[in-house]
């Protein structure tokens, strides 16, 4: 294997470069990790996939405001989970905490199909939310852990393109179940990634760099071992103190990092607040603009296709001409299709200007939190990533509730897609503002 495929990773405390990673080992963790957040991408493409039918319930009557609050009630269990599971997962291991959360928002997914009112409804969506959480910031690790140098982007593009690709089934699901089996039906499918747990626990390995952050070398031999790398004779020579949680904090909060962190933070803010205000509102305000409800959820469904081929397109962008450059045209992209639809043209462009947006705000809000994963040491990969992307909740919350509020004011649907692309503009010049730094 090329010299150029050895995975080093220059963590602090003692951390050695765990030698050559077997690209047979990249693409099982990036399929398993894929399969993941596939299923994270249906649980969050549900909400948009059933919102005009829950809007149309009898017995529910729910209001704009009332249905967007029910879509941020998991981001809200996002927010917690990222930073409690994503703290955890650096502290007490990577693999057993990805188990958990995925067994957990898929149970859940189960109990929303069940739920009797509103209010069951959105306790099932915050506790799943909790799971969800932490899945992303956990697969991000694994990913940049076991993915060679100089083509981290690309691996990760591909990896996340399962959360593209979710919302994406969740509409074609829609589409085909919902006249059939309704809202319950399309939600009760989110149970299925539970039948694939026991493979995944099976073909998922665990995180090196985390026995060596912990010192325990043995261990992390005796992994090395199994998984086929080679890890260099020095590993547990002069060993720096074992990183405690205090440790992991001040390398995301120090000095050095502290504006890079703001930066990172308030461009996933704005970016979740596209995704999740997107993801949600789309079918329903296409709908108003006269497009039945099936070729609402189309134009879901051409979102989310275009943002998972993004996703991987960008990541190859990415690691050839740098990542902050790419990143910022993206966004200043996808606000400008975002803006564009506000303009009266055919149903192809639309169609165009719905996979620009796509492209814009979910392809690139992933591979920004790539960025974040590879910036941040490797003790704290988790970590940062899941405080970022807790704070970014915020944004993925306030994306359905400003949904909501501006649907019920009178200025129709065009300050919907203006607000949108407000938000891509803050993000690419937030993410321009991002310090340099040499990232493997």
């Amino acid at each position: 294997m090329a010299a150029s495929e050895t995975a080093e990773f220059h963590g602090a405390f003692g951390v050695t470069p765990i030698g050559i990673t077997p690209l047979r080992l990249t693409y099982v963790t990036v399929a398993i990790c894929w399969l993941g957040i596939l299923s994270e991408g249906y649980d969050v493409g549900v909400m948009g996939a059933v919102l005009p039918s829950l809007l149309d319930d009898p017995q529910w009557r729910l209001t704009p405001i009332m249905a967007g609050a029910l879509g941020s009630y998991g981001v809200l269990g996002m927010l917690c989970g990222g930073l409690v599971i994503g703290t955890l997962s650096d502290l007490y291991g990577r693999k057993a905490m990805f188990l958990f959360c995925l067994a957990l928002f898929s149970l859940c997914m189960g109990g929303a199909a069940w739920a009797p009112t509103p209010g069951w409804f959105g306790i099932f969506r915050f506790v799943g939310g909790l799971g969800l959480g932490g899945i992303i910031p956990i697969a991000a690790a694994l990913t940049t852990e076991y993915s060679p140098p100089g083509r981290k982007s690309v691996f990760y593009g591909i990896m996340y393109s399962g959360y593209s690709l979710g919302i994406l089934v969740a509409a074609l699901v829609a589409i085909g179940l919902l006249p059939v089996a309704g809202w319950r039906g399309v939600v009760a499918v989110g149970l299925v990634p539970l039948l694939l747990l026991p493979i995944m626990a099976w073909l998922l390995p665990g995180s090196i760099e985390f026995l060596l952050a912990k010192r325990r070398f043995d261990d992390a031999a005796a992994l090395a071992k199994r998984l086929g790398i080679a890890l260099p004779a020095s590993v547990g020579e002069n060993p720096a103190p074992a990183v405690n949680w205090r440790d992991v904090l001040a390398e995301i909060f120090s000095r050095r990092n502290a504006f890079a962190t703001t930066c990172f933070w308030i461009g996933l803010f704005m970016g979740l607040l596209m995704v999740y205000g997107l993801n949600t509102w789309l079918p329903q305000i296409m709908r108003k603009s006269g497009y039945e409800l099936g070729s609402s959820l189309s134009f879901l469904a051409v979102f989310s296709l275009t943002a998972a081929i993004g996703g991987a397109v960008l990541g190859k962008i990415a690691d050839r001409v740098g990542i902050r450059v790419t990143l910022v045209a993206a966004y200043v992209l996808g606000a400008l299709g975002i803006a564009a639809l506000t303009l009266k043209s055919s149903l192809l462009i639309n169609y165009a200007l719905v996979a620009v947006a796509g492209f814009g705000s979910v392809s690139a809000s992933l591979i920004l939190t790539s960025y974040l994963a590879n910036y941040m040491a490797p003790f704290a990969r988790t970590t940062g990533t899941g405080w970022a992307l807790s704070f970014a909740r915020i944004g993925a919350l306030t994306g359905p509730l400003l949904g909501g509020y501006i649907a019920e004011l009178p200025f129709g649907v065009t300050a919907e897609f203006f607000a949108f692309a407000a938000a891509g503009l803050i993000a690419a010049i937030a993410v321009w503002l991002i310090p340099a730094k040499k990232v493997a």
